[in-house]
């Protein structure tokens, strides 16, 4: 298996914040590509989720199916700095279980 440089993280988030999880991502030097960084992509999403007994959401109600709008935020970080880029999300973020989805990438920017 080839050893990756890079990852691409998939971040599920409410709106109201986005602005600190990309302070977070910015401090760990996430989103750097080339000559550039701080970049990231986010698209609206809808997504659903069941708490079950004994969680404490953020949104919703234990063993009610929840649909609520949120971000999908993608961005790329060294694959050397995933867990404490993943810790870094994990702490700004408001879910008692986030989704953060990585990613090997093949090739980035070419």
């Amino acid at each position: 298996m080839p050893e990756f440089a890079c990852c691409k993280l998939e971040i599920f988030i409410p709106e109201s914040h986005l602005p600190v999880l990309q302070e977070a991502l910015r401090a760990v030097d996430a989103g750097h590509i080339g000559k550039y960084d701080c970049c990231l992509s986010y698209s609206r999403v809808t997504s659903c989720w069941r708490p079950l007994e004994g969680t404490h959401p953020y949104l919703g109600r234990a063993g009610e199916i929840s649909t609520e709008p949120e971000l999908k935020v993608e961005v790329t970080c060294r694959t050397g700095r995933v867990d404490e880029t993943v810790e870094a999300v994990r702490r700004v973020h408001p879910y008692e279980e986030p989704v953060i989805q990585v990613i090997p990438l093949y090739r980035v920017g070419l």
